[in-house]
């Protein structure tokens, strides 16, 4: 049975088909659109809430999306232990809607970043890096203003005490340094999952490098990783 994506839709969403191509075309998973106004995520594994500027980014990144009839479900079905994925903008809108600590802050520099960016796997024992290796350095690119992770220190005590940050911004070498971190995120956060273990966010863009033909495929490991663990799931049930 194929894994059942979907991937939610806000006015000014700009990656929602790029999430829906991977999980559909090239990962030949089932995958459907959710529109903001919809009032449940139905039938799915697997939500995604995708990258763009969702309302215009008005008042702040994912503020007003975080309050839209479909963010409603979303927390129910995360609460629930449903999977829920969210890149850049997702990132941001689940934690203003509390499904993940910390926020997300204008970027170091001040201006808005668009490069590759490679990233260290800290935590490979995840739904969302189980086809990874700790430690493996991977490249997504990144595209956002409002990058910068930020939680005050006993949160990210915490963070690294329940081993919850899955990926570091790190050189090819997989050395954390400020030159590698194109936000200046604290301690180099460039992903990580509740406490559950259920929902991610991160800011780089795995949606956009799963294909060879426009620039890479280390994308389709974190897809890879949620449908081997759905498929695990489902063989149990």
């Amino acid at each position: 049975m194929p894994v059942r994506f979907g991937v939610v839709v806000f006015p000014g969403s700009n990656c929602d088909h790029d999430a829906y191509h991977a999980a559909k075309h090239v990962c030949e998973q089932d995958a459907r659109f959710i529109w903001h106004e919809e009032e449940s995520v139905g039938d799915v594994d697997v939500v995604i809430v995708p990258g763009g500027f969702s309302y215009g980014d008005y008042l702040r990144s994912g503020a007003i999306a975080r309050f839209s009839p479909i963010m409603q479900d979303v927390v129910r079905f995360a609460n629930e232990g449903g999977l829920v994925l969210g890149i850049c903008n997702g990132f941001q809108i689940l934690c203003e809607a509390g499904l993940l600590p910390g926020t997300l802050l204008r970027n170091e520099s001040l201006r808005f970043v668009s490069k590759p960016a490679t990233l260290r796997v800290e935590n490979a024992e995840t739904p969302f890096t189980g086809a990874l290796q700790a430690g493996q350095v991977v490249t997504f690119p990144v595209a956002h203003g409002e990058g910068r992770y930020f939680a005050e220190d006993d949160v990210l005590d915490q963070l690294e005490t329940n081993n919850q940050i899955l990926f570091r911004y790190s050189t090819p070498d997989g050395d954390l340094t400020n030159d590698a971190n194109p936000n200046g995120s604290v301690r180099n956060i460039g992903g990580l999952i509740n406490e559950e273990g259920n929902v991610c966010g991160l800011m780089p863009h795995p949606e956009r490098c799963v294909e060879a033909m426009i620039g890479g495929t280390d994308g389709r490991f974190l897809f890879q990783s949620l449908i081997e663990h759905v498929e695990a799931e489902h063989a149990v049930a």
